[in-house]
């Protein structure tokens, strides 16, 4: 008897903020900005492409094409997507320089 399956949809497990920003954080980590883009679309449609284009100010088919896999979002845009979820962007050092 096969196995059924189905596709994977990361939104169905994108329903809390700290899962939100650890899959974010997984992406980043990741070093391919196709990812973060592709991540941060999963997101954007979990938490609602039509509310998110609102608050953005930006068409819901630029956020569809800019936050896909082959989408190469501007830096305006990330920003814009990044506050209207509800979500910062943060920087730390990857090595400390402490001996």
């Amino acid at each position: 008897m096969p196995v059924e399956t189905e596709e994977f949809d990361p939104t169905r497990y994108l329903k809390s903020d700290e899962a939100i920003a650890a899959y974010l954080q997984d992406a980043v980590a990741s070093g391919d900005p196709r990812v973060v883009a592709s991540c941060l679309g999963d997101v954007a449609r979990a938490k609602g492409m039509t509310d998110l284009a609102r608050e953005t100010g930006l068409s819901r088919e630029s956020l569809y094409r800019s936050l896909s896999g082959q989408g190469n979002p501007e830096l305006a845009t990330l920003m814009k997507v990044i506050e209207a979820m509800g979500l910062q962007l943060r920087f730390e050092p990857k090595h400390s320089d402490a001996a």
